[in-house]
This record gives C-alpha cells, sequence and structure tokens, in this order.
C-alpha cells in the first residue's frame, strides 16, 4: 500500500519494540516563552493491525520566562481505556512526573485502522506552572476535562516549544506503523 497522507506530506512514525517498549519522535516549533493557550490539531492514520500499540502520546513542551519547562503530557491510554494527562506531584526542582487517568474513555486499539482520526486537544497555563486541560476531540466529538495540574519542572532549558509525538508498544514485542498528517500546533 502507498503511503497515505491529507495533505502529500504525512510523516510515518514505523516501529519494531520489544518488552512494551516506544518511540519517542520530537520537534522544535519555536521558543516563545509568553504563550499560554494551545491549541493541539492533527490527523492520526493507524495502519493494520493496531492491535500491538498501548498508548499514543501527544506532547508539547515550553520554557517560560521563569526558565521553569511546562510539560503538557497528552496520552491515549491503553491499558486504562482513557485520555491522559500529566502532572508534577514534586515541585519543579524536584520533581515527580506521573500520568492521571481522566474520566474521558480512549483505547488506541479500538480506533478504525487505514483511516484518518482527527486529534484536537485544548489547554493553558498559568504563570505559576499550572496547566488546565480543558477538552479533547477525537474525529468530532468533544469530551470535556477540565482538569488543572501542576506541571512546570526545573530541567535547564533554553527557551522552546516542542513537541513530541509518540507510540508504546503492547506485549512482548511487535511492530506498529501510524502517520500524522496536518499537524497544527497554535499558541497564543
Amino acid at each position: 500500500m502507498a503511503s497515505p497522507s491529507l495533505s502529500g506530506s504525512a510523516r510515518q512514525f514505523s516501529m519494531e519494540f520489544s518488552n512494551y517498549g516506544g518511540e519517542r519522535y520530537s520537534t522544535v516549533f519555536g521558543d516563545n516563552t509568553e504563550v499560554t493557550n494551545f491549541l493541539y490539531d492533527g490527523w492520526v492514520y493507524l495502519a493494520r493491525p493496531s492491535s500491538a500499540i498501548a498508548n499514543i502520546e501527544f506532547d508539547v513542551d515550553q520554557v517560560m520566562s521563569n526558565g521553569q519547562t511546562m510539560i503538557y503530557g497528552f496520552q491515549c491510554d491503553g491499558y486504562s481505556g482513557t485520555w491522559d494527562y500529566t502532572t508534577n506531584e514534586g515541585t519543579p526542582d524536584v520533581w515527580s512526573d506521573v500520568w492521571l487517568n481522566s474520566a474521558s474513555p480512549c483505547n488506541p486499539r479500538s480506533w478504525s485502522t487505514n483511516t484518518w482520526h482527527h486529534v484536537q486537544i485544548t489547554y493553558s497555563r498559568d504563570e505559576y506552572g499550572s496547566v488546565t486541560y480543558q477538552s479533547v476531540w477525537f474525529d468530532g466529538v468533544e469530551q470535556d476535562l477540565n482538569a488543572s495540574v501542576p506541571s512546570a519542572f526545573a530541567l535547564g532549558w533554553a527557551p522552546v516549544l516542542l513537541t513530541n509525538f509518540q507510540i508504546d508498544g503492547y506485549g512482548a514485542r511487535g511492530s506498529s506503523t501510524a502517520y500524522l498528517d496536518k499537524l497544527t500546533i497554535s499558541c497564543w
């Protein structure tokens, strides 16, 4: 099968894994330390079969003007069957990055294969390092999250805005292929 694409330039992500391993892909898209509102908007295509996918992660990281890094971690979690988001259960200097399950359902192994899925996530932050995950849309259906959590980390990074796309494997070994297209991250 030829590579699918909506725009003519979809990015392919293929991996082989063992022991529930995963692969993270990153790209820098700016260095604005002042923006506080975000809309992550992308299209994901899972090639058949998708039974080897545990989680699909859609992250943005931002260094704020105080030098702390905001981690906007968000994933479709195949273990809990929910959309998850990260929090820092420690302090920025002595941090503990933890996933929290929302009440909104999601499991990547239940996504239709060989078709495009539209994922949109809205969130914002305050000046003190708290993130509010507002909503996630999956194929046009909105799920309200309205969850505010601390998410500032003293990592010593230079000013940056970056995004991560990560696929985690499900099982002792396997492989998966996904495509990401029309990714837009709006921030203001």
